[in-house]
């Protein structure tokens, strides 16, 4: 018997040991191209095209970041990718919020029906989209604007809807009620009780839509043509684009690692509603 129970935890012990081994393999594996863009941003082209590939800078050449964010405007890119990427989140936010407690806290006919047919569009890949989505801006001469990058944020996402519509359902109906006794109409409801219990799932839609509206590129690709409204992501094209660029990775690298430091610090500073949002949601029914 006490044979038994130590090998029952020699065997779980080996295999925590192994999975633990596999996730950071994953991980590294993951986090390999990351480090190889910031080493490489701080390298020479000599450095760069070397091999094998040197991946300690000798010597740091810390000017290919001036060099690489002075030779295009990317000062207006990164305003217009700001402008761009805050008026996303507020039209993400507000439309699903305002949506996903419908769903959750109202029950009329169809309701189901209706939410099952918008999660449906997520099985509709973007690109077949496209053509009549440009159709459709072209005659509202939306086209050479960020009016299609911004206005679709206000009218929800299936994806964002179904991730705070799972996070409301996890709200006691108490709660509710008891501000429907004390005389509180519905957006008093979803302003003072609900919303201060959903900042995880807020957090959670905020991050994700920051990412998206960020590092979107064939939006900017599609929609814009006048230099002056590019963003940062179509800028990095135009950097790659040029014939006598082509070859100096080092600063390609070093603008790419610029665009990135966003996300990481976006995603560090809320990581924990993110985790804590994304799991909550996952487990609602």
């Amino acid at each position: 018997m006490v044979g038994n129970i130590r090998w029952l935890l020699v065997r779980r012990r080996f295999s925590t040991v192994v999975w633990h081994l596999i996730a950071l393999i994953g991980a590294l594996a993951m986090i390999l191209p990351l480090v190889w863009m910031i080493s490489a941003s701080l390298q020479t082209m000599a450095q760069v095209v070397s091999f094998p590939p040197s991946w300690i800078p000798n010597p740091f050449a810390w000017e290919n970041y001036p060099a690489a964010l002075t030779f295009l405007p990317f000062g207006l890119y990164f305003r217009n990718t700001l402008y761009v990427t805050a008026v996303v989140i507020v039209g993400d936010l507000t439309s699903n919020v305002l949506a996903a407690y419908g769903f959750s806290r109202f029950r009329f006919r169809g309701r189901d029906l209706l939410f099952a047919s918008l999660l449906s569009m997520l099985m509709l890949p973007g690109i077949v989209r496209l053509i009549p989505t440009y159709l459709l801006f072209h005659q509202l001469r939306w086209i050479n604007t960020f009016a299609p990058l911004m206005v679709p944020a206000f009218f929800g996402s299936p994806f964002y809807l179904f991730l705070l519509r799972q996070f409301f359902l996890g709200i006691p109906d108490d709660l509710t009620d008891a501000a429907r006794i004390d005389g509180c109409s519905e957006l008093d409801i979803l302003w003072r009780v609900v919303l201060p219990l959903a900042k995880p799932a807020l957090a959670t839609v905020a991050i994700f839509s920051f990412q998206a509206s960020w590092n979107d590129f064939m939006g900017p690709m599609i929609f814009l043509t006048d230099e002056r409204l590019r963003t940062v992501a179509l800028g990095l094209h135009s950097f790659r684009g040029l014939p006598y660029m082509n070859s100096l990775y080092n600063q390609l690298m070093a603008a790419s690692t610029v665009m990135v430091i966003p996300v990481l610090l976006v995603f560090a500073f809320f990581q924990r509603h993110f985790v804590q949002g994304v799991t909550l949601t996952g487990i609602r029914g």
